[in-house]
């Protein structure tokens, strides 16, 4: 079995030192990303990861990642992300969240996206339980 860590570890490195091509070639051609909790934003293949990750180094261009936490459970690693870093109107980037990557031949080739901006100001539980579902 590959050192699945290892994986991870390559890609948080690239990521930080905002080397696209670098972070690029930690996907596989084929890779598939699904995000159950925005369906839509599910895509395929390794050129939407470049599209993406341009927009982002362009947008936030100060971004570095952190992996809180990994457990390798078969060809998958569970994994913590901590996101940070200053768009260019000045305002916070914060992201969090848990990320499930399949992995094959030292190659990502899915991953099952649970981040989510951080969101510090929309109130206590209470308030969100109560958004949820919709009751007063």
């Amino acid at each position: 079995m590959h050192d699945m860590p290892a994986v991870i570890d390559r890609l948080v490195a690239a990521t930080n030192a905002h080397d696209l091509d670098a972070l690029v070639g930690c996907f596989s051609s084929g890779y598939v990303n699904e995000t159950p909790a925005h369906p839509l934003r599910g895509f395929r293949g390794r050129d939407q990861v470049r599209r993406n990750w341009s927009t982002i180094l362009a947008a936030v261009p100060d971004i570095s990642v952190r992996v809180i936490a990994t457990v390798v459970d078969g060809n998958q690693v569970w994994s913590e992300w901590e996101m940070r870093g200053t768009r260019r109107d000045g305002s916070p980037h914060e992201m969090a969240g848990v990320i499930i990557f399949g992995i094959t031949d030292e190659e990502i080739v899915s991953a099952r996206f649970y981040l989510e901006p951080v969101d510090a100001t929309s109130g206590d539980v209470n308030a969100a339980v109560e958004r949820l579902t919709g009751a007063p």
